[in-house]
């Protein structure tokens, strides 16, 4: 599992490794790894040789690694420029490598560039770019190469601009606040505006150079980003003696009358999931039943006898009814995932309040439109909107969006990596809780259930989107295959 780290541990981190080294060795491996990742960039488009590379050089060491990693492209053939946007604040040792190297500097961008990198601000920066800085940005989609594409852009350790610590993208006027880069090469190790909130896109690729922080990285990280082989990991293994219900039983309180296409795609994420079996109570028995004629269907929760998890409210309206099969499925001593209408009969203060009654475990899974009816203010900052949240809830949360962010009530966050815009299409969220709800029932913890449901989610999103436009019954069709890939 990877993990991002905020600007005052990487901070404290580099101070404690630079003390064991001599001095400049840190900004030459800096530098070092982002020239190799620019060369091979370079080479894909026609060799290193003879290409243009225009610098855009700040203050400070984030300056200091783009002058030196210039030298090192400038010394490999490459016709380097560089733009100081801070000249009385530049690298000195930087500047002379690049001037040794036969750079040169210029003073306003030039016609021409294969290659931009952004050097402009790093991990001390706050509040978005302002003029000149600003108005450059929003120039460099006018630059193009020798081929006629459109310049790569390389941010710098991160992208110019960006909150570091929250992945907010400020906008100060009406000028691009932010980079928006291709490839972001970092040092030492993630940052989480690189794997969380609206900055993670402007980062495009992430690189990551190591540099010998990860030994001295101390506490806690602020995001941790499962990978493949975290859910291989986490994913339940038959054994011979296994059979329907030691495997577990999901209980699926979806679906209505008016909704019955909610209870189908919950019941076929549950499928695709790794339970024994699936019971269902609700209003679309006859439609669940025709396409799934394993489950076991009841008209309402008391009757749907035993399960270890329950799955609630994708579809399931907002009227009485539906308010006292809430009640049922909160009174169950088991664990619950609350979807879309289940969110919505939260926002009734006494709902609320049995969340914080239970012992067994509880994942809600709002977006963005939903945290606000709950907690009435938008996610700005998605990490802290999330851990508030589950810390109020006492409940895990799954805050869906590009880049789904879980966090738990003891304040750990996790951020999916797999997220796909082919998912924001109605239905595709109950696939997911159906999904999820069958992992709590198979007996994962449920942070651990909502990482793996989410990541599995999105790469059925993303395989689904390969064959053309996206519905919530394609991304179901497509966990299918994608889960046949776990080890068992």
């Amino acid at each position: 599992m990877r993990t991002a780290w905020r600007v005052a541990d990487v901070r404290a981190a580099e101070r404690a490794l630079l003390a064991t080294v001599p001095a400049g060795t840190l900004m030459r491996r800096a530098a070092g790894g982002l020239a190799g990742h620019c060369a091979r960039l370079l080479a894909e488009r026609g060799g290193v040789y003879g290409s243009r590379v225009l610098l855009l050089v700040g203050s400070g060491d984030n300056g200091g690694d783009t002058l030196y990693a210039g030298a090192l492209l400038a010394g490999r053939g490459a016709a380097v420029s560089a733009l100081l946007l801070a000249p009385d604040r530049v690298h000195t040792g930087g500047l002379a490598a690049l001037r040794a190297a036969g750079g040169r500097l210029v003073e306003r961008l030039p016609e021409r560039a294969d290659l931009v990198l952004d050097g402009i601000v790093g991990i001390g920066g706050s509040g978005g770019l302002r003029e000149p800085a600003a108005e450059l940005v929003a120039a460099l989609p006018e630059l193009t190469g020798r081929s006629g594409d459109r310049a790569t852009v390389v941010a710098v350790d991160v992208p110019s601009g960006v909150e570091v610590d929250t992945g907010g993208v400020p906008r100060p006027g009406n000028l691009p606040g932010t980079v928006t880069a291709d490839l972001t090469v970092t040092f030492g190790c993630l940052k989480p505006a690189l794997v969380v909130g609206p900055a993670a896109p402007r980062a495009g690729r992430v690189e990551l150079v190591d540099i010998g922080l990860g030994p001295w990285l101390r506490g806690t990280p602020a995001v941790r980003v499962p990978e493949w082989s975290d859910v291989c990991d986490w994913w339940p293994r038959l054994g011979p003696e296994e059979e329907k219900y030691s495997r577990g039983v999901v209980g699926l309180a979806t679906g209505s009358a008016t909704y019955p296409g909610a209870a189908v795609l919950s019941t076929g994420g549950a499928v695709a999931g790794p339970t024994g079996m699936i019971r269902y109570a609700g209003g679309a028995r006859a439609e669940v039943l025709r396409r799934y004629p394993s489950v076991v269907a009841a008209e309402r929760v008391k009757d749907a006898g035993r399960v270890q998890a329950w799955v609630c409210g994708s579809g399931l309206g907002t009227d009485e009814r539906a308010a006292t099969e809430l009640r049922c499925v909160l009174a169950a001593p088991v664990p619950v995932v609350l979807d879309a209408d289940a969110l919505t009969l939260l926002v009734d203060g006494s709902m609320a309040e049995r969340l914080r009654g239970r012992d067994a475990p509880i994942v809600v899974t709002p977006h963005d439109r939903e945290y606000a009816r709950l907690c009435g203010e938008s996610p700005t900052d998605r990490v802290g909107a999330a851990l508030k949240l589950a810390s109020w809830m006492n409940a895990v949360v799954l805050l869906k969006g590009d880049r789904t962010v879980i966090a738990t009530p003891d304040g750990r966050v996790f951020a999916n990596p797999t997220g796909t815009p082919a998912l924001a299409t109605g239905g595709t969220g109950d696939v997911l809780a159906g999904l999820l709800g069958s992992l709590l029932a198979a007996g994962l913890p449920a942070e651990r259930a909502a990482a793996a449901a989410a990541y599995l989610h999105g790469l059925a999103g993303q395989e689904a989107a390969r064959h053309g436009p996206v519905t919530a019954a394609d991304v179901a069709a497509a966990l299918r295959p994608v889960i046949a890939r776990l080890p068992r």
